[in-house]
C-alpha cells in the first residue's frame, strides 16, 4: 500500500515503535523483512521522482534507519546504479548489520564520513537518524546534515529527515532539508506541523504491507483532515428554507485604524453562506463596509452599552478582528462574553482574555479560539519558543485550560476539541503569511456555526476551506502578492464545486 496522499492517521514515534513491535512479534514478520521492504520502497520512490542517478550517495548512521539505506544501496547496485554509502558509524544495530552484509555482497562502495567529502552529482539519501533520535546531535551528524543541505542535490529522506523531532515537528539544531520523505508503517505527526512541512518536501507513505489489523491495536495520536469529507457535513440547503434558518453571525471589532480586519471577517461569513451577517464596529467603518458589501448589516457602536441590545439578534459572535486593546475594545468583549452565545475569538479578543482582567475565569466551552503562536504563548503564559517547540502539546494545553475548540495557526495548523484527537491541516502555503488571513478564517468559522455546524466541524471545515482557497489562488497567481481577500472568490469555487 503506497500513495502520495497519506492515510489520515498520524502517530507519535512511540506509537510507530509499538506498531513495529506488533508486526514483528505478533505477526511474525522479521525485522530484516520490514527493512528490505523499506529499502525497496525508498529506492522505487527515488527512481520514480528523479530517474536513474549518475551517482547515489546514501548517508547511514547506526540504527535501523541506516539499515533501510544499506538495503536501498544493495538494490541500486543490482540495477547497475553507481552507489556509495557514506558511513558515520561502525556500530550497527543487528538488523542494520545484516542489511550492510547485503550491500557488501552487492559490491557497494563504503566511504567513512569526512566533512571535506565532495558530492557533486546524483541524488542523496538521508538514512542517518530515524524516529528514535532525541536530544542533541553529535558533531559529526550535524556536519553530515550540513553537507547534505549544502550539496544542492536532490535529497530523499528515509522515514523522517534527520534532526526533525517526529512528535513535535521541532528542529533543535539543524535538520536535513529533503525533497521527498518516504515514511514507513505509520505516518509521523511531526512531519506535518511546525518545521516538518518546511523540511520534508513531498511526504510519501508506505505501510510496508503490515497487516491492517495491527492499526486496531495502536490508536493514532493525530489525524489529517480531509476537505471533501468535511464538505459532506455542511448543512444542506432546503427548497423551502429562508435566511433565518441559516443563522446570523455578528462580527464585533474594528477599533480606530483597524476597520479592515472586521470588514474582511464579515465578508467571509457572508461568502461561506451565513443567512445574515452583521458588523458592530466604530462609526467611521460603516461607510466602507456598506460600500464593499451592502449585504452586511453594519451597526455603529461607541460603547458596550450600545452593543448590548444588538446581541439578541445573533446566533454566533465573531469577536476580535481589529478589536484593539482600548477601553472600547474591553467593553465590547465583556458584553459579548456576557451574552452567552457561541463565540469565535481571535486576535485582540484573545490578547484581552490572556490578560485575565476583563474576563475572569472564562468558561470557553461554547468558544472557538484561533490563536497564532504569539497569542497562544500569551494565553498559556509561556514563550513563543516554547509553543513552537511542541505545537501539539500547546494546542492540547489550551484546549484543557479554556475547554474551547482551539485552532493553533501556522504551518500544519492544529485543532483540538474536547474528546477529539488533534486534527492537522494538510493544506496551505507560504503565501498565506500576510495580514488579514486570520480575519477571513474567523469569519468563515463564524459563518459555518451560524448555519448549524457544531463548533468542532465548523472549525475543521473553515480551516480546510481557508487553506484550500489559498492553494487555489496561488495556482492562479503565484506565491507572491497573495492578499487575504483573494481567498473570497476561491471560497465560492470550492463551496460550489458539486454544481460547477
Amino acid at each position: 500500500m503506497s500513495h502520495n496522499l497519506i492515510q489520515d492517521a498520524l502517530f507519535s514515534a512511540k506509537s510507530v515503535a509499538q506498531l513495529d513491535r506488533i508486526a514483528i512479534e505478533e505477526q511474525g514478520i522479521a525485522g530484516i523483512i520490514l527493512m528490505k521492504r523499506a529499502g525497496r520502497a525508498l529506492l522505487n520512490e527515488l527512481l520514480e521522482s528523479f530517474g536513474s542517478p549518475s551517482l547515489l550517495s546514501i548517508f547511514c548512521g547506526s540504527g535501523n534507519n541506516a539499515g533501510d539505506g544499506y538495503i536501498a544501496a544493495a538494490l541500486a547496485a543490482a540495477k547497475n546504479i553507481p552507489v556509495q554509502v557514506v558511513e558515520l558509524s561502525d556500530k550497527l544495530s543487528p538488523d542494520a548489520a545484516q542489511a550492510k552484509q547485503f550491500a557488501e555482497r552487492a559490491n557497494v562502495s563504503f566511504v567513512p564520513f569526512d566533512s571535506s567529502i565532495d558530492i557533486a552529482e546524483g541524488v542523496i539519501v538521508d538514512s542517518l537518524l530515524g524516529t528514535g533520535f532525541h536530544g542533541e546531535l553529535r558533531q559529526q551528524y550535524g556536519e553530515a546534515i550540513q553537507l547534505i543541505n549544502d550539496s544542492g542535490l536532490p535529497v530523499v529522506a528515509a522515514d523522517i529527515p534527520s534532526g526533525l523531532n517526529p512528535d513535535s515537528g521541532h528542529i533543535a539544531e539543524v535538520a536535513v532539508a529533503a525533497d521527498i520523505t518516504v515514511t514507513f508503517i505509520g505516518a509521523k505527526q511531526g512531519l506535518f506541523s511546525g518545521k516538518g512541512p518546511a523540511v520534508c518536501g513531498e511526504v510519501i507513505f508506505h505501510s510496508l504491507d503490515v497487516p491492517e489489523q495491527i492499526f486496531d491495536q495502536v490508536p493514532a495520536t493525530a489525524e489529517l483532515m480531509d476537505l471533501f469529507e468535511l464538505m459532506d457535513l455542511m448543512p444542506q440547503l432546503s427548497i423551502d428554507g429562508h435566511k433565518t434558518q441559516r443563522g446570523h453571525a455578528m462580527v464585533i471589532g474594528g477599533d480606530h485604524g483597524y476597520g479592515g480586519a472586521a470588514i474582511m471577517a464579515a465578508e467571509a461569513s457572508l461568502q461561506v453562506g451565513a443567512g445574515m451577517t452583521s458588523l458592530a464596529t466604530r462609526p467611521e467603518h460603516i461607510g466602507p463596509m456598506l460600500t464593499r458589501q451592502p449585504e452586511v448589516m453594519a451597526c455603529p457602536v461607541v460603547s458596550g452599552q450600545e452593543l448590548e441590545p444588538l446581541l439578541g439578534r445573533a446566533t454566533v459572535l465573531v469577536v476580535g478582528p481589529g478589536l484593539g486593546r482600548s477601553p472600547w475594545s474591553e467593553q465590547l468583549l465583556q458584553k459579548a462574553v456576557a451574552a452567552g452565545l457561541p463565540m469565535v475569538v481571535d486576535a485582540d479578543g484573545l490578547n484581552i482574555i490572556a490578560e485575565g482582567r476583563v474576563v475572569a475565569n472564562p468558561d470557553g466551552s461554547q468558544w472557538v479560539l484561533t490563536p497564532h503562536a504569539g497569542e497562544a504563548a500569551r494565553l498559556l503564559g509561556i514563550s513563543v519558543a516554547e509553543v513552537q517547540a511542541d505545537r501539539f502539546a500547546a494546542v492540547h494545553q489550551l484546549q484543557e485550560k479554556y475547554s474551547a475548540v482551539v485552532l493553533l495557526k501556522g504551518p500544519g495548523t492544529l485543532i483540538a476539541g474536547a474528546n477529539e484527537i488533534i486534527k492537522v491541516c494538510p493544506y496551505g502555503n507560504p503565501a498565506m503569511a500576510t495580514a488579514g488571513m486570520g480575519d477571513i478564517l474567523s469569519g468563515l468559522i463564524g459563518g459555518l456555526i451560524a448555519q448549524g455546524c457544531d463548533l468542532q466541524t465548523a472549525t475543521e471545515l473553515g480551516c480546510c476551506l481557508h487553506s484550500s482557497a489559498a492553494d487555489l489562488a496561488v495556482q492562479e497567481s503565484g506565491l507572491r502578492g497573495l492578499t487575504a481577500t483573494d481567498l473570497l472568490p476561491q471560497l465560492g469555487n470550492l463551496l460550489n464545486q458539486d454544481y460547477v
